[in-house]
């Protein structure tokens, strides 16, 4: 298994530059990789179930030559029914190996995500921000045990 603590950083790097970012995209490949393994042969929608923790789905939604684009998201139980949240759209870029959230629900309930992404101005802070808020994400559903695999497929419609 890849441990993304082994990845190098630039020593010309500065936090929430440009280089940085693309080692937090690096890092966002590994930890989905702990995830989802082959990131190259996804395919269709996958549900990860873990006791004591909310479904995680990921769907695969565009697939290139060199990348893959995907949804993921938790199905969180409400009163009114299940709700997608935060759902985030990633997308892989297999030859580089780097994934990019690059857009997450278009509004927060959370206070802490609501005030994360209102801070977020400039076009590189936004990246900053859905890129660590997935970094750290993969990170706890990892530990929390989620995995997918061809055992977790289910029908998009699902």
């Amino acid at each position: 298994m890849l441990d993304d603590t082994l990845t190098r950083v630039s020593w010309r790097a500065r936090p929430r530059s440009f280089v940085a970012l693309m080692s937090l995209y690096e890092s966002n490949f590994i930890r989905l990789g702990w995830l989802a393994g082959g990131l190259c042969r996804l395919e269709g929608g996958h549900r990860s179930q873990v006791a004591g923790d909310c479904d995680l789905l990921l769907t695969v939604t565009g697939r290139s030559p060199y990348t893959t684009t995907a949804n993921l998201t938790y199905v969180l139980p409400e009163a009114a029914g299940a709700v997608a949240y935060p759902d985030m759209r990633l997308c892989i870029y297999h030859d580089a190996h780097l994934v990019e959230a690059q857009d997450w629900a278009a509004g927060h309930g959370q206070p802490v995500l609501k005030a994360l992404r209102m801070a977020a101005e400039r076009e590189l802070d936004q990246r900053w921000a859905r890129n660590m808020m997935l970094n750290k994400w993969l990170e706890y559903c990892a530990e929390r045990g989620h995995r997918f695999s061809t055992a977790t497929r289910v029908t998009v419609a699902d």
